[in-house]
């Protein structure tokens, strides 16, 4: 299995360091936010920072040591109510999507959650309004991905405007296009009713966009105070079967997430040992 993690969560150091880190950990892919990744990046400045030179140093250093991107990471908010604001994001994530095709990145990674300024008549997981302002920002960002020959990614979330896999089956049908992708991250869909229906939720997840889903985030949930928490893989009630029989069939990246350094290589030897016996 092709398992990663967040570089963010490595041990601190340079781009080049944080994939040395990784790859002693048995890691073959990454996740990586360049703001998190990198000291002093600033995503407000993303357009002049992505630059051909920084791209050509992040593949020599992917390629250097053996670890793939399954995802750069954009997790800006492309439903912001004000205009101006909104359409800066949107060159934001061009200027990902150009960066990822030169430095080798499977996808650009993105959520959709509602900012506090945000004032829709309904709450943003069911909001009409929210839901229309998000794809109508996210059209042009797909359409330039597909003139760059590049993939943008939306990771559904319960309490984010894209809140089930039937609101990201309907996104992707309104879009229409290749370059729209899915990561899926399961417990990341489990609402406080779905709390030990996680297959169920993988089941409907693969029934409506199996085959657009690019890669997946790993990671487990305990139950407090009615909701799922997230922790690192094997530390929760997490059924992992079908989704990683799903991730063998299909050859997919996964990232961890909600780990650190002492317990990353850990929560990746679990799933390894899950996925021997399937």
């Amino acid at each position: 299995m092709n398992i990663g993690i967040r570089l963010h969560d490595t041990k601190p150091g340079s781009l080049r360091e944080r994939l040395l880190f990784a790859r002693e950990q048995g890691f073959s892919c990454a996740h990586i936010a360049m703001s998190k990744a990198i000291d002093g990046f600033s995503m407000r400045d993303a357009p002049a920072l992505l630059t051909g030179e920084l791209a050509e140093r992040t593949r020599q250093d992917l390629a250097d040591t053996g670890i793939s991107c399954a995802v750069l990471g954009c997790y800006l908010n492309l439903a912001d109510p004000d205009a101006e604001r909104r359409a800066g994001t949107q060159e934001i994530y061009k200027a990902h999507l150009r960066f990822a095709g030169m430095a080798g990145a499977a996808v650009v990674g993105t959520e959709t959650y509602a900012n506090p300024e945000s004032v829709f008549t309904e709450p943003a997981p069911v909001s009409e309004e929210a839901y229309r302002l998000f794809v109508d920002s996210l059209r042009p960002v797909v359409r330039y991905a597909e003139k760059t020959g590049t993939y943008l990614a939306v990771e559904p979330v319960w309490y984010h405007i894209i809140s089930t896999p039937e609101r990201a089956e309907r996104m992707l049908d309104d879009i229409r296009s290749d370059h729209l992708r899915i990561i899926l991250d399961t417990v990341n869909l489990i609402s406080p009713e779905l709390i030990g229906k996680e297959e169920e939720v993988v089941d409907d997840a693969i029934r409506r966009f199996g085959d657009r889903i690019s890669m997946l985030h790993m990671k487990d949930y305990t139950v407090r105070d009615g909701k799922a928490v997230s922790l690192a893989c094997g530390r929760g009630q997490m059924r992992y079967g079908k989704l990683l029989a799903f991730a063998k069939a299909n050859n997919l990246p996964m990232t961890l997430e909600d780990t650190v350094p002492d317990n990353a290589e850990q929560a990746r030897i679990y799933l390894e040992q899950i996925g021997q016996l399937l």
